[in-house]
């Protein structure tokens, strides 16, 4: 099985340096936007995996259950970084897990339906708290100022850095950051092969609401 993390000596500016300019990159948005950030290739036949955990993963990729688990993992690397650093698959099949930069920020939003959870910019106040959505007069304001994340997919992350003005402190902490989101692969690939152990895709049948229009007699 292929591994991404690898150590780096942090003594050496060579060997930082080195760890950082050969480090595979991806696009952040598209190849012609041209702008690249730190990447791991996690397509799932460039893993190294026998082929029966290769059939099992194609199969579970079709599932919603297997990419919530793997989302986990990333808003978990997101949080430990306080949105500054973000970590999100990109390409046409989404196999590359990609370093993103971005922010957590006010949203503006100042009250919500305690009912259905629409968000309302306004604020809730005696006679103005009906939910324009569901319209039931439940909407409250949030405790605390309402946040939300943002990622900024167009911009890139070192692209074309030769590192030579960088201070030993600031080289330090970006190859830490670099190897994070290596150690992030490293456990999203672990997490998928222990869930190819311990469950299984089953086919269930469900059924959608949908309206039509019939002629009633009335008479």
């Amino acid at each position: 099985m292929r591994r991404f993390y690898q150590p780096v000596d942090l003594r050496s500016r060579q060997k930082m340096t080195q760890y950082l300019t050969t480090h595979f990159r991806y696009p952040t948005l598209n190849s012609w936007n041209r702008s690249t950030s730190y990447a791991c290739n996690l397509k799932i036949t460039h893993l190294g995996l026998s082929p029966e955990v290769v059939d099992k993963l194609f199969d579970m990729i079709q599932t919603q259950e297997f990419f919530d688990a793997m989302d986990e993992c990333k808003w978990e690397f997101a949080a430990k970084h306080n949105y500054l650093w973000q970590a999100g698959m990109n390409g046409r099949s989404g196999g590359y897990l990609v370093l993103y930069q971005g922010e957590k920020r006010p949203s503006g939003y100042k009250s919500y339906c305690a009912n259905c959870g629409q968000k309302n910019y306004q604020l809730a106040a005696d006679g103005n708290c009906t939910c324009g959505v569901c319209g039931r007069p439940t909407r409250v304001n949030f405790s605390q100022t309402h946040m939300q994340v943002v990622t900024y997919p167009g911009r890139g992350t070192d692209d074309g850095e030769d590192f030579e003005d960088w201070n030993m402190h600031a080289l330090r902490e970006r190859v830490k950051l670099v190897q994070e989101l290596d150690q992030l692969a490293d456990r999203m690939v672990e997490l998928a092969l222990r869930l190819t152990r311990e469950a299984q895709v089953i086919e269930e049948e469900y059924f959608l609401p949908q309206t039509r229009k019939v002629l009633v007699t009335t008479l």
